[in-house]
């Protein structure tokens, strides 16, 4: 079943702690669906863990369209989150509107996210039908005017900031906050403090929920922040399969018997198999060859039977000789001249 707002909202009514966790495309999107995550963000961190960028801000609004939309059709049952990048909603209310729109109408997602305290513009997204996340705390688009990736509140003045911001999100009609890199304490009032669900990360364990960067989590970025707890290795898993790969190619292990026997469209056909697939890339040369000579008198795979087998992933072309004329070895046939003209005329191709 679907999840919706009502859903997470649930979830800190019941005292219950759930995950939410980035995807960026098809089959991370539908993985972590089946891992039975009830939030996923199509974050703009797909700019510095899949595009190569160094920080969020290079991410554009058609690269997240792309990507969000990529995530959603693998999704059956999370709410896909979209991630609004920098420079898509700062600009004018206006444009945030039309851009946060655009995130679900043509990407798929149920709601949207942006950072920073902006309680009049989650206002405008919610009342146009918009359910809007807030992000509080480290908010990397501003990592500028922030100084660097710095954990956020830790005077006391920052950390009233950050609840005032809290509760105006709250009040505009935010769905869910997240806390990012800010001190427990700090995050542990703010959602004691608001009745919509928190969502930390780097911000300790009194949240109610959290969040992990994919590549963070599998242990594919082998330098994550320091809060992460990797839950596997997959840079060195992936790393040793395809050198393995490598090697076996090189070494001509692969594609092992097995795998040769499939190739060839059954198992047990072993040296037969082999003198039958030589047959039928002879019999395709010289048919193709008849072809250029423009003397082909019946359809280009007659004989060649199913030597190709069921998967080899290509189907010959069927040509229907409905003008042509018995094959003449004249000069004037072979060059196509005259009547030889007329039979490469009469050939017509059919869908395969």
């Amino acid at each position: 079943m679907a999840i919706t707002v009502r859903d997470i909202q649930a979830y800190k009514d019941r005292g219950e702690r759930f995950a939410m966790v980035t995807a960026y495309d098809y089959p991370t999107g539908r993985l972590v669906d089946e891992a039975g995550v009830p939030l996923i963000l199509a974050g703009d961190t797909l700019a510095d863990n899949v595009l190569g960028y160094d920080t969020t801000l290079p991410v554009t609004m058609e690269e997240m369209l792309h990507h969000t939309r990529a995530v959603a059709r693998g999704v059956k049952n999370a709410m896909v989150v979209g991630d609004l990048p920098f420079l898509s909603y700062q600009v004018s209310t206006e444009e945030a509107i039309r851009n946060a729109g655009r995130l679900m109408k043509e990407a798929g997602a149920k709601a949207v996210k942006f950072e920073g305290g902006w309680a009049d513009l989650a206002a405008s997204l919610v009342s146009r039908g918009i359910p809007t996340m807030g992000h509080l705390g480290l908010t990397p688009q501003s990592m500028h005017t922030l100084g660097g990736y710095r954990v956020q509140g830790r005077t006391q003045e920052a950390a009233g900031r950050l609840l005032d911001d809290a509760k105006n999100l709250e009040e505009a009609g935010a769905f869910a906050l997240v806390l990012d890199c800010i001190p427990w304490p700090v995050a542990r009032e703010i959602t004691l403090a608001t009745s919509v669900p928190t969502i930390g990360i780097g911000a300790g364990p009194h949240c109610d929920g959290q969040v992990l960067v994919f590549a963070d989590l599998l242990g594919i970025n082998e330098r994550p922040p320091k809060f992460v707890k990797p839950y596997a290795q997959l840079a060195t898993t992936i790393r040793d399969a395809v050198r393995q790969f490598r090697e076996e190619v090189a070494s001509g292990a692969f594609p092992d018997a097995a795998r040769r026997q499939l190739q060839q469209g059954g198992a047990g056909g072993g040296a037969a198999d082999d003198r039958r697939g030589e047959r039928h890339l002879v019999a395709v040369g010289d048919a193709l060859r008849r072809v250029g000579e423009g003397l082909v008198a019946g359809p280009l795979d007659e004989g060649l039977g199913s030597a190709s087998g069921p998967g080899c992933g290509w189907r010959s072309a069927r040509w229907t000789p409905s003008t042509v004329a018995p094959a003449r070895s004249t000069s004037a046939g072979r060059r196509g001249s005259g009547s030889g003209d007329a039979r490469l005329r009469g050939h017509r191709r059919q869908p395969g």
